[in-house]
């Protein structure tokens, strides 16, 4: 078993403590995210059965490394996310056609086997936490339309004015 499932055979009482650390390399996926974990991630979790429904509560903490949006240069982001889902197993997801999404249908989810994806849940969590537009600072300059220098650590002479080459032939004109 990976490290980041919770069997869910080891919850013998009603309300059971997990606190798991994780290091950010066994959390990194492979390559679509936005996001590299950096250091290590702390899960802590009450969880509370109910037949076989589980609820999770408690904190995700950890540090996430984002490319900036206007240069692209890395970005570290806190992350300290509350965490409160229902897990209901998996047979009980009938996926009823077209429904309209509840607010309370955002934080359920489904376990197969006895098992919930600690990973997945992380993973959403981080997700959800991300910023629309991530900056490595309010004043960020960006990077040169033209030649693809990061405005912020150096200054470029480009002329950046564009000029529609639809229009050319009515420029022509005028210079006449």
């Amino acid at each position: 078993m990976t490290e980041t499932i919770l069997d869910l055979h080891e919850i013998q009482g009603a309300e059971e403590r997990v606190r798991r650390i994780f290091s950010g390399d066994a959390l990194t996926a492979d390559g679509g995210d936005q996001y590299a974990v950096l250091d290590t991630v702390t899960l802590d979790l009450r969880v509370r059965k109910d037949g076989a429904k589980y609820t999770l509560v408690g904190r995700l903490d950890g540090v996430l490394e984002l490319a900036c949006c206007r240069c692209l240069e890395p970005v570290r982001q806190i992350v300290g996310v509350e965490v409160d889902l229902l897990y209901l197993p998996s047979s009980e997801n009938t996926g009823d056609g077209d429904v309209q999404i509840e607010e309370s249908d955002l934080s359920t989810a489904f376990y197969r086997d006895e098992q919930i994806d600690l990973g997945r849940l992380m993973h959403e969590q981080f997700q959800l936490s991300l910023p629309m537009k991530p900056l490595c600072r309010e004043e960020c300059q960006g990077l040169c339309a033209v030649c693809g220098g990061n405005r912020n650590a150096t200054k470029c002479d480009c002329e950046e004015t564009w000029v529609d080459p639809r229009l050319a032939g009515l420029k022509s004109l005028l210079d006449q």
